[in-house]
């Protein structure tokens, strides 16, 4: 009997030494790198050419758990403003009412709803993107690169590369059918920084 209390506080420490283990299992929340982080479109130009454009990540988070991609998740938003065609006339022209209507729909929305593991690098990312004011379901098909920390040591990084397709014209962007393909092809390459409320690095670029 006299040793029962001796017992309880020897139980209780363990569980608070434990305590941190189990928070650290738990899924890495990260928030994307706008730097190191693109997204590539490529669309039908009248059958004569496949040109590529280019977006940018507003803002979004991930969460990645590497020992259970079920618990993964992410949502983002892309800066639909700021498309680049590589020429700042078609810029202007892709964002006008006909196409984009960028002033409209300054950004679009992508919100995962599960994630699919295939292989030990490769899965599918099933969920909802809003672009042009319409949601339509998207599965994105990634690779998970690597996670770990940089050359030097000030972050903690998840990376990826991923591709995706969709029809312009479920999302209400029918403008020029006979010059412009229905048929856009996606590729995102993505990294996302470790959030860490013990750094004070998190802000800084290697």
């Amino acid at each position: 009997m006299t040793y029962r209390p001796a017992y309880a506080s020897l139980t209780l420490c363990i569980g608070l030494a434990m305590a941190p283990a189990l928070t650290h299992a738990a899924a890495d929340s990260y928030r994307y790198d706008p730097v190191h982080s693109q997204i590539v479109f490529s669309i039908d130009h009248d059958g004569f050419s496949r040109p590529l454009g280019r977006l940018h990540i507003a803002s979004g988070w991930l969460r990645f758990d590497p020992d259970d991609w079920s618990r993964s998740a992410t949502e983002l938003d892309i800066d639909m403003t700021r498309v680049d065609m590589g020429d700042a006339a078609w810029n202007d022209a892709v964002c006008k009412p006909a196409l984009l209507d960028c002033k409209t729909y300054p950004t679009a929305h992508f919100t995962s709803t599960s994630v699919e593991r295939k292989d030990a690098t490769h899965g599918v990312l099933h969920g909802v993107l809003n672009l042009h004011g319409i949601s339509r379901p998207l599965d994105i098909s990634f690779r998970v690169n690597r996670v770990g920390k940089t050359i030097y040591g000030l972050h903690t990084i998840a990376g990826f590369s991923a591709t995706a397709s969709l029809d312009r014209t479920a999302f209400g962007i029918n403008g020029f059918p006979n010059a412009i393909g229905h048929d856009v092809a996606v590729w995102l390459e993505l990294e996302g920084i470790r959030d860490s409320q013990n750094s004070t690095n998190d802000k800084e670029h290697p």
